[in-house]
């Protein structure tokens, strides 16, 4: 069904008949000398400046007119003067050219009395008509499903959120430039996997019609990854687009981003060392401090001597027995009903001694911690790809840096013995069968690299997306992304 029109947009599609008389309303291309970010660091004065943006305000006059024009990293006033640009062309631009079209000026660079700098128009280009006009009051857009659905309009309006998506495009670029220094090479893995592994977590499905073949989507490149360590690569990374197809909250989206990174010979000390360093240099490139503010807590990684807690010994507390040791999920959750910590019709979901550990870890301990924390000394059945301790086998090598009640990375001294590593698949077709949907398949391509022998190994898996979180101070991952998933648009709102 044809959308109907506002008179706005009526108005717009005349004016745009009218200038096609005369132009075409969308040209091919405008050669700028300056982007308007750099137009505002020029001398009073320069020549031929041309520049190109998008109208976002216009102020228009008898003699004399004010534009103010802009792209993703700046704006830039334009004037715009009948004595400059001829009756004609002040005309066109008084009668033609609404906000949110797109122009093109060249002219002089010069201050205001108020200290804006300018163009002084001696020339312009219409670059093309928007048809729709600009929302009047667009102050962040109090309409949160509406900012997700036309984040293009959010982009155009919202100063912060033109911020964020800079600053996602600055992350990727450091996180490049951070790990190839540190001797990392990247690397590409499949999206398309034919074995759900390197995560604990629901994946996606999908049909592969070429070869006839069920497979999943990537929930974590940790497998292929490792496999590059053990054809010989020493170091290496990749930003890995993931999948889990799991529930949505403000810190979850079924679809999100990571950083992974493994090196030979390291173990999780070595990242931990490593980690305190990206962070806190992530931090400084995209706010300019160590210090910020998130959620009302201020979030201090200038000083490196982090709390670190003893993930065992801290929930063994917290549930007031020998957690560790369960090995009957019915009696391990009577435990925590008589404890008084749930009902047990809150626990039905937990189907192995795996999920409900983690669920009471989440909820108990890692909920109330603000951090930054190292978490660590998991239990070994929570990390079926991590190394086993030499003293204590029931226990991983491993860590996570735990802020403000979230897990921001998560890294291992990695299990590399194959004999083990098969059991532990084994443990987790088990979970499965008895209902736990986040379990890994036994991954014969990945054992097979094993067997052919790895060396000490350490990784470190960390999400974009609650980086962003942290840096921007934002409540929302969905505010970090740019086109989130939602829901089709059936247009019924705009007929």
């Amino acid at each position: 069904m044809d959308r109907k029109l506002t008179d706005q947009e009526k108005v717009r599609r005349e004016k745009l008949k009218e200038i096609s008389k005369t132009t075409n309303p969308y040209p091919e291309k405008f050669e700028r000398t300056h982007t308007l970010k750099d137009a505002k660091n020029l001398e009073d004065g320069e020549q031929n400046i041309s520049v190109a943006g998008r109208i976002v305000f216009a102020r228009k006059m008898g003699k004399l007119s004010f534009v103010k024009i802009r792209d993703i990293e700046g704006t830039f006033q334009l004037e715009f003067k009948i004595d400059e640009i001829g009756e004609e062309k002040y005309a066109f631009f008084k009668k033609l050219i609404d906000t949110g079209d797109f122009i093109g000026a060249t002219g002089e660079i010069f201050t205001t009395q108020t200290g804006e700098k300018t163009l002084r128009v001696q020339d312009f280009t219409f670059l093309g008509k928007a048809l729709r006009p600009l929302p009047e009051k667009f102050h962040g857009l109090t309409d949160t499903e509406l900012k997700y659905r036309e984040r293009y309009t959010d982009l155009i309006m919202n100063e912060e959120s033109r911020k964020v998506f800079l600053g996602r495009s600055k992350l990727y670029l450091f996180i490049r430039n951070f790990l190839a220094k540190e001797g990392f090479l990247e690397v590409e893995t499949p999206i398309v996997q034919t074995s759900v592994s390197g995560a604990t977590a629901k994946p996606f499905y999908t049909h592969y019609n070429a070869l006839d073949l069920e497979c999943n989507l990537r929930i974590a490149p940790e497998c292929y990854l490792k496999e590059c360590i053990a054809g010989g690569f020493d170091k290496v990374f990749e930003i890995a687009k993931c999948f889990r197809n799991e529930g949505m909250d403000t810190e979850h989206n079924p679809e999100f981003t990571q950083v992974e990174w493994y090196a030979s010979y390291w173990n999780f000390e070595d990242n931990i060392k490593l980690f305190k360093r990206f962070i806190k240099e992530i931090m400084i490139e995209l706010t300019g401090s160590a210090i910020v503010n998130y959620q009302g807590n201020e979030l201090n990684f200038e000083n490196d001597t982090w709390e670190r807690i003893n993930y065992i010994e801290r929930l063994t507390e917290i549930l007031g027995f020998d957690f560790i040791n369960e090995n009957d999920i019915n009696e391990y959750k009577e435990k925590v009903v008589e404890k008084g910590f749930y009902k047990m019709e809150e626990l039905e979901e937990y189907k192995s001694i795996s999920q409900l550990t983690d669920f009471l870890y989440k909820k108990l301990l890692r909920a109330k911690i603000i951090g930054p924390v190292i978490m660590y000394n998991y239990p070994a059945y929570l990390k079926p790809l991590a190394r086993r301790n030499d003293k204590n086998e029931g226990i991983a090598d491993c860590f996570q840096i735990v802020i403000c009640g979230s897990e921001i990375c998560n890294a291992y001294s990695e299990l590399v013995n194959p004999e083990i590593q098969r059991k532990c698949f084994i443990d987790q077709l088990e979970a499965k069968e008895a209902g736990d949907d986040e379990t890994m398949d036994l991954d014969e391509d990945y054992l097979n690299a094993m067997e052919l022998g790895m060396p000490p190994i350490s990784g470190l898996g960390c999400g974009i997306e609650r980086l962003l979180m942290i840096a921007y101070n934002l409540p929302s991952v969905r505010d970090t992304i740019l086109f989130p998933t939602m829901k089709p648009n059936t247009g019924k709102d705009n007929e």
